[in-house]
């Protein structure tokens, strides 16, 4: 089975980690671990299969996340990822989101072990590549007191949880887990309230590794500097970065000359990151694409430098006027 180098991953996020993000991620490191945004199984199996599963071969290596609770038809949407050439395939057991919880899958799964162990055992056999699971510390359903109460705190009870949990998807056969070093509230916290208001707890992941040290573990939450990372590998098998990512991409960069360059290896420009993501823009016109579907991805190359806000505006606002083109993206390299 293929072995992923898991150390610098970027998590999967609705709405964001498209093709068109991911191709412009890819520019900054050929290493960083990519994933799609969350697919729901059944409209893997039921709807335009080809379209949902789409990516360019050059976002490899590629993860695809599943969204779902039935180990039959998470096991065929596993197997149609797998023959279309994912390097990963991962169930999402950590979205809080109402929109996902109303489908009964994301973190709600978590308080159900017993069907995530049959939904990976389900998936592992059914591909021939590592099959993952992406979860927070713990879940907490609820509002108020309460809830704010039990967020904060972890208990003997949630700590017998949290390794039943895991056992049971080390057992059926994972290959990697992704903790999100956060409980999630459901139905309390928006799902950006989910991703700041829950305290950080590494010290859980961090004991998880250490419950099962031959299970590869993946941190997420809050890593935004090459040091954080740094510390972070001294003890995990590797960390997802998410928002930091998108919004800062050049951390891609900085990452991959801290952990993956070869002596000597130079940095790609910011420059010829634009002139790449031209190209690109160019095919996706040419088979019907939107060119503000491509630029929305791209507003943070410049972030923290002189001339970024000119940047971000000439993007936004170039790419929709009438007859923008891929000739915007060089334009923006000159600002």
């Amino acid at each position: 089975m293929k072995q992923l180098d898991r150390r610098v991953c970027v998590a999967p996020m609705m709405d964001w980690t498209t093709p068109a993000c991911r191709y412009f991620l890819r520019g900054f490191s050929p290493q960083v671990l990519l994933y799609t945004e969350m697919i729901n199984a059944r409209a893997i199996l039921r709807g335009d299969r080809a379209r949902l599963l789409d990516y360019d071969p050059e976002e490899h290596p590629l993860a695809l996340q599943l969204g779902g609770n039935e180990p039959a038809e998470l096991a065929q949407a596993a197997r149609a990822g797998f023959e279309h050439g994912y390097d990963e395939i991962n169930l999402n057991c950590g979205c809080p989101s109402d929109r996902v919880s109303s489908g009964a899958f994301g973190a709600c799964l978590m308080l159900e072990p017993q069907r995530v162990a049959a939904c990976v055992a389900a998936m592992v056999a059914a591909v021939r590549v590592p099959v993952t699971v992406k979860m927070r510390v713990g879940v907490i359903a609820g509002r108020g007191t309460a809830a704010r109460d039990a967020v904060a705190g972890f208990t003997d009870d949630d700590a017998g949880a949290l390794t039943g949990f895991i056992e049971g998807v080390h057992q059926a056969g994972a290959a990697a887990i992704i903790i999100h070093a956060r409980k999630a509230v459901l139905g309390g916290l928006s799902p950006q309230e989910n991703r700041e208001v829950p305290p950080l707890r590494y010290d859980i992941a961090r004991a998880m590794k250490e419950r099962f040290p031959g299970l590869p573990v993946v941190l997420n939450g809050g890593l935004r500097d090459v040091a954080a990372v740094r510390e972070a590998l001294s003890w995990c098998d590797g960390v997802m970065l998410g928002r930091e990512a998108y919004h800062r991409p050049w951390l891609l960069a900085q990452l991959h000359a801290a952990l993956f360059a070869a002596p000597g290896e130079a940095a790609p420009s910011r420059m010829a990151l634009l002139e790449r993501m031209a190209l690109y823009a160019e095919r996706a016109l040419a088979r019907g694409g939107r060119l503000p579907q491509i630029t929305r991805h791209m507003l943070g190359l410049y972030s923290g430098l002189p001339g970024a806000r000119e940047y971000r505006r000439l993007l936004s606002e170039g790419s929709r006027a009438p007859g923008a083109g891929a000739d915007l993206l060089r334009q923006a390299a000159m600002v």
